[in-house]
């Protein structure tokens, strides 16, 4: 699989816990451009599965991506993105520094994932979403 993807992208990665979007973005991405809340969580609270610092781990987040953007770095959010609230705060974010947002959607096995962790409507199946030139690539 060949991903092509705009220079000046922020790819966010959409899912429920346990489908895939870290392996899928460590395969396909520097490990530079991955800014996963997961991390941000360890950074502030020393535990990436803290939920109790959601908030101060997106606020490193959204930092980290502020100055990446700023500096014209093509740049993954690996996090749930299942809410639309939540995505729309990242797409505002790429379009401040004049980004085109991606989004690439996992979706995981109804029969065998525990219902709190099945996906929304929108996860029904694995979908790409890219728009302008094709300058990037990365290959699996």
């Amino acid at each position: 699989m060949t991903l092509r993807l705009p220079e000046l992208s922020l790819v966010l990665l959409i899912g429920p816990s346990g489908s895939g979007k870290s392996s899928f973005a460590r395969k396909h991405f520097r490990e530079t451009e991955i800014v996963s809340s997961d991390t941000c969580r360890g950074l502030v609270s020393d535990d990436t599965n803290d939920q109790s610092v959601t908030a101060e781990a997106f606020e490193l987040l959204h930092f980290i991506l502020r100055q990446r953007l700023k500096l014209g770095r093509l740049s993954v959010v690996d996090a749930t993105n299942l809410n639309p609230e939540d995505r729309a705060k990242l797409v505002a974010i790429a379009r401040e520094f004049h980004f085109l947002p991606a989004a690439i959607v996992f979706r995981i096995d109804e029969k065998t994932a525990p219902s709190a962790t099945r996906p929304a409507p929108i996860a029904t199946s694995a979908r790409t979403s890219f728009r302008g030139s094709s300058s990037s690539s990365a290959a699996a």
